[in-house]
């Protein structure tokens, strides 16, 4: 049987599915793996091997002294070179193709409705919830599906938070450096200053969140996670610059 070669559609929404996913998930057993098999018609296996040939591209995993699976890098490195800086493309390339396989539109696909779209860039609005589930999916796999605090893994009661918000820094957006899962509490507290996190990775508590020291919600649900450690993902720590930013600006203000 002839070879069938990877396009570049494929490709796309492969690197797609690999920046969303930990290095320990590159496997055929994980669901996004299932489903992208599903989508390009190929085996489990196959998808799963080019995910670690795009692991032998990225310097996050070069450097922990892993290598990836070198053989097929001739053909993801283009791909990677073109995209790994432009992730808001890449993502938004991929559910434009993913739409079209299913014969759909990325409106439908990401069900947005036309009442959402009403007075808004139609463009912009669609591209930032595509990125928006991007950024949420590869949050909540890197950490495992839990509460970077609590420890909670429902996955509806999470949130992919920023740790330099959205609107603030565009560069950033994307960057799994500037996300933490967290559980809705501690990111609506995290959002608006009432906790943070020091450079040692453990949750610190502001003078107006203290004022409040004697009500019994701050005992039942502040005071035990005071000084506790995160959780910390394998790869893509919180970076502790990042953090700096949110304690002077957000936190401190």
């Amino acid at each position: 049987m002839e070879r069938r070669l990877w396009t570049r559609e494929e490709l796309i929404l492969a690197l797609s599915v690999y920046f969303q996913l930990p290095f320990g998930r590159l496997n055929r057993t994980t669901p996004e793996v299932k489903e992208l098999a599903k989508l390009i018609n190929r085996s489990t296996n196959s998808v799963a091997l080019r995910l670690v040939n795009f692991a032998a591209c990225d310097p996050v995993i070069i450097e922990s002294g892993r290598t990836g699976m070198t053989g097929g890098l001739s053909t993801c490195l283009p791909i990677w070179n073109e995209y790994s800086n432009q992730k808001d493309k890449l993502f938004f390339e991929a559910q434009q193709i993913k739409a079209k396989k299913h014969n759909n539109t990325v409106e439908n696909e990401l069900n947005i409705t036309e009442q959402e779209l009403q007075g808004v860039d139609r463009l912009a609005y669609v591209k930032q919830r595509v990125n928006q589930q991007a950024f949420r999916s590869m949050i909540l796999n890197i950490y495992e599906r839990r509460c970077a605090i609590t420890g909670i893994n429902i996955s509806d009661m999470l949130v992919a938070s920023h740790i330099i918000p959205w609107a603030e820094n565009q560069k950033e957006r994307l960057n799994p450096e500037n996300g933490l899962c967290l559980s809705a509490l501690y990111d609506k507290s995290f959002d608006k200053g009432f906790i943070s996190i020091d450079n040692n990775y453990r949750v610190i508590f502001s003078d107006k969140l203290k004022a409040y020291k004697n009500e019994p919600f701050y005992s039942k649900h502040f005071a035990p996670i005071e000084g506790a450690t995160i959780f910390l993902p394998e790869y893509h720590r919180p970076n502790t610059h990042f953090l700096e930013w949110h304690r002077d600006v957000i936190f401190n203000k």
